[in-house]
């Protein structure tokens, strides 16, 4: 056993000790799962740090199962073929990868049709895979799961829409509560009669329905699902927005409104290519955003978010013990990050108990970011030197990091840039910095100088670096180092830490103390 796993959680501070060597988070590192849906049937495989993980691997096809069900009470035979097609790739992908057995749940189409039985029992004959095909009830449970995935300890309305149905569920606190189906999916709503007019009269009726189960509460609106993703690419687009990341966009009910307008006035295959969806996804916009202007209408949230978590993510969540399902997914995978590629793993925690005092005064959300940002400040060393600043805010605004708001993302992306570089303009991002405000610029300035400092005291391991002390209302930034290491305290070393205090605007001041032997 290494020397962080005889240390006490206490040791780590408000952030624990990482679970990602734990035997029951192990366990999940490779975790395979197949999604039978109404238009689509997909294949992911999780890996690495179990409260966040990666995707391993992601495929998608799109068979459109549920098109016409309603009419023959049959599975689409060309959709069933194509359907069966994709899984036994996936089983033969996943038995390569390690990722077998593979969790596989079938929805609204299979369990509706009357053949859903035996197209269940041909995926078995054919792969050996057991196809679980789960109710309404379910699939809204598993998919408010996968929202928690990303968002624990959230409260509000997840609302998830596949082909042939739509789910809602109430989470509070972590918790999934009630939970209603509604035969809501595009592909449904396309075999109702009485054109427009029709179609939006049964909208309204269905969504009556589920507020009578489920009230409005006006809280968040998490959107899970392809529909209620590529209806936000949409709203991307109008609007301008230059973070192309679904997960975390969010919406308001007058924006929900401007793009359903918007999308009913434009050329549909133009808007498709502007927005890189594919046909059958853009086919299914106009009737998805006719349910979410009802749904707003109806419930009246807050906020609405969009998660691309979901069903899948739900079912790895489901095999988390609750100690890692507690655990914040953003640090988790930080932490998963440093012992994968930083040169000197275990490093961040030293550096941000260095760096702490200049944001004592920082709530512990803001302060989540601090200690991420020092997780990662070393995760990229083997980039090219003239691109390492750019590949750091890339890395942190687009990857895969759960428990992150769009303005975080910029936020945290900013402060690694600086931890390369002094100066953020000139960059291919420019236009990514307005997403937060001026002061928030200057606080991941210096939280970027102040990691990039103190990356050049590298004492031994596990030895403290020294201690820094800052005096804002004096404007005086102190140094204090142990004798033994002032030579670490270079030309170059110097130069940044003036840099650091250049931002905030101070003086400095250097002193031999016993800190750092």
């Amino acid at each position: 056993m290494d020397g962080d796993n005889l240390q006490s959680s206490a040791d780590w501070g408000p952030f624990g000790r990482p679970l990602f060597d734990d035997p029951e988070a192990r366990k999940l590192s490779r975790v395979g799962v197949v999604d039978v849906g109404s238009n689509s049937v997909r294949l992911v495989v999780f890996d690495g740090a179990a409260r966040s993980p990666a995707y391993f691997y992601n495929e998608k096809i799109m068979c459109g199962l549920g098109a016409g069900l309603s009419e023959t009470g049959r599975l689409n035979p060309v959709g069933r073929k194509r359907a069966l097609s994709a899984i036994h790739r996936f089983q033969l992908l996943a038995q390569g990868m390690g990722a077998t057995p593979l969790s596989a749940v079938a929805t609204a189409a299979v369990r509706e049709a009357e053949d859903g039985p035996e197209f269940a029992g041909d995926v078995e004959r054919l792969t050996g895979m057991k196809l679980h095909v789960i109710g309404g009830d379910e699939e809204a449970r598993l998919s408010a799961q996968g929202v928690l995935l990303g968002w624990p300890g959230s409260y509000g309305l997840v609302c998830d829409i596949g082909g042939s149905s739509m789910e809602l569920a109430r989470i509070n606190d972590g918790h999934v509560g009630d939970r209603q189906t509604s035969p809501l999916g595009p592909l449904k709503l396309a075999d109702v009669k009485g054109g427009k007019k029709g179609r939006r009269a049964y909208i309204k009726a269905e969504v009556e329905k589920l507020a009578q189960t489920i009230p409005a509460d006006r809280n968040r609106l998490f959107l899970v699902g392809g529909s209620w993703r590529a209806i936000a690419r949409i709203d991307m687009e109008r609007r301008g927005y230059p973070l192309h990341v679904l997960h975390e966009y969010r919406m308001t009910a007058k924006t929900v409104r401007d793009t359903a307008a918007w999308i009913a006035e434009q050329d549909l295959e133009v808007l498709r290519k502007r927005c890189s969806l594919s046909s059958s996804r853009m086919g299914l916009v106009p009737m998805a955003s006719e349910v979410l202007l009802e749904v707003v209408k109806r419930y009246r949230p807050h906020d609405i978010a969009i998660s691309s978590y979901g069903i899948r993510e739900g079912l790895l969540y489901e095999q988390m013990p609750e100690k890692l399902r507690d655990r914040d997914p953003l640090i988790e995978a930080c932490r998963f990050a440093e012992k994968k590629d930083a040169r000197l793993p275990g490093f961040g925690r030293t550096l941000y108990d260095f760096i702490l005092p200049l944001f004592r005064s920082w709530r512990p959300e803001r302060l989540r970011l601090v200690k991420a940002a020092c997780l990662l400040h070393d995760v990229t060393w083997r980039a090219h030197p003239d691109y390492r600043a750019e590949v750091c805010f890339d890395n942190a605004t687009r990857a895969n990091l759960g428990g992150l708001k769009h303005s975080e993302r910029v936020f945290l992306g900013l402060a690694l840039l600086h931890r390369y570089r002094n100066r953020r303009e000139g960059t291919k991002f420019d236009e990514l910095y307005e997403l937060i405000p001026d002061d928030e610029k200057l606080q991941a300035e210096v939280l970027g100088k102040a990691m990039r400092f103190g990356a050049m005291i590298w004492p031994e391991k596990d030895t403290p670096i020294g201690q820094l002390r800052w005096f804002p209302k004096k404007k005086v930034l102190e140094l204090q180092l142990a004798e033994a290491h002032w030579p670490l305290f270079g030309e170059v070393a110097e130069a940044r830490f003036n840099s650091l205090a250049s931002s905030l605007n101070a003086e400095v001041s250097l002193k031999t103390g016993p800190r750092g032997g």
